[in-house]
């Protein structure tokens, strides 16, 4: 079955491995072509995908934000 891993990516100006130490999961999340099948299923999968997106995107700017010790 296939999956969908969002996360943050949290080493800034380095290629993200697959999931880097420390990184928040925001979205962990198997799927299959029942999460396709209609319209309604698939505007499910794709508005879950958006908010973990959004919320990857926040936590890599809070990093930038962040004072370098």
């Amino acid at each position: 079955m296939a999956r969908i891993i969002v996360t943050a990516d949290t080493a800034l100006g380095t290629p993200a491995p697959a999931r880097a130490p420390g990184s928040p999961v925001l979205l962990d999340e198997r799927v299959s072509s029942i999460h396709l099948c209609d319209e309604h299923a698939a505007e499910q999968l794709i508005e879950r995908l958006t908010w973990a997106v959004n919320d990857a995107e926040a936590a890599e700017r809070a990093v930038r934000r962040a004072p370098v010790r």
